[in-house]
């Protein structure tokens, strides 16, 4: 994930991708409880879980794909049931309810996990959506993201409540902090919700503490808001060395070992990149086609008009 981070970074800067959210810092979050879930439980994430998606088997090209501006992109070819990227803050956690509504009528077991960030709590999105989770007892896990900064807006600005898993109290539905930066925590905390969820036990919340060590977009700067000193107090609780350091002592992981994992990691990411770019861009009418399941006649006849006239275009050259 990591890897990817920095790869994707890169691509945007030399104008290759489109605006980009890295995950530094919060690998462990995403990981933990996507490493929690069942094949057949539903995820829908926010922007910044490309760890939880690589997990659920969606690639890495398809990632890039989908931050390339490419609609392919959230076209998964295995992952069918999980949703894709959401962009506007909160309103996956809705979008959760309605997913997990249909697993409960359905008489599914299984449960749907949504993503959000500390910021998003303060969405109406979000308390609508906890509250419904709450009265109909929905097979749903809600994973707040707390990296500390709503884009500029810092945690203590964003709500005086003492911690963001209480908000869940109103909505009737129990919650717990985590430290999202201990993996084994993560993943320990999401696998007790979610089996506590397929049970039927109802919905629950975990806040994960973290920091975004990184801007919150390609389109940030964050030095214009937050000292370097207080992010590099937070490299100290790096996700992924507490892993490292853990797997050191108790299971034997060697210098060797590492090596050999970064260039796997390596190599496959080089060839998503390589599959990436090599993929043809889709006609401009292909804008038409992912907006129905059967396009309107209004839209139809405009779809029209742009394949004549890139007909036309083509004639002229």
């Amino acid at each position: 994930t990591r890897l990817f981070d920095a790869r994707a970074i890169n691509l945007q800067r030399t104008g290759q991708l489109g605006t980009f959210p890295s995950s530094l810092g919060q690998e462990a979050v995403t990981i933990g409880f996507a490493l929690a879930m069942q094949k057949n439980d539903r995820l829908l994430p926010s922007y910044r879980e490309h760890g939880a998606l690589l997990c659920r088997g969606v690639t890495l090209c398809e990632q890039l794909l989908y931050w390339g501006g490419d609609e392919r992109g959230s076209d998964y070819q295995h992952a069918r049931k999980d949703f894709p990227f959401a962009v506007p803050i909160a309103t996956q956690c809705l979008h959760a309810t309605g997913v997990a509504t249909a697993v409960k009528l359905r008489g599914e077991p299984q449960a749907v996990v949504t993503v959000c960030g500390d910021g998003a709590t303060s969405k109406g999105d979000f308390a609508e959506a906890l509250n419904v989770a709450g009265v109909w007892q929905l097979p749903l896990l809600f994973i707040v993201t707390n990296n500390q900064w709503a884009i500029s807006v810092p945690r203590a600005a964003q709500s005086h409540a003492e911690t963001l898993a209480q908000k869940a109290i109103a909505a009737g539905i129990d919650s717990v902090q985590v430290d999202g930066n201990d993996l084994l925590a993560m993943e320990y905390a999401s696998r007790q919700a979610l089996e506590r969820a397929r049970a039927g036990g109802g919905s629950f919340l975990i806040e994960a503490m973290t920091y975004r060590m990184g801007d919150h977009t390609t389109a940030d700067d964050a030095r214009r808001y937050r000292d370097d000193d207080e992010v590099s107090g937070h490299w100290q609780a790096d996700p992924l060395a507490r892993i490292r350091a853990y797997l050191v002592e108790h299971a034997g992981w060697k210098k060797a070992d590492e090596e050999t994992l970064q260039a796997d990691c390596q190599a496959e990411l080089e060839q998503a990149v390589a599959d990436y770019l090599a993929v043809a861009p889709q006609p401009p009418e292909a804008m038409f086609d992912y907006l129905y399941a059967e396009l309107p006649q209004a839209y139809a006849a405009q779809r029209q008009q742009v394949i004549d006239r890139r007909g036309q275009e083509v004639a002229d050259e």
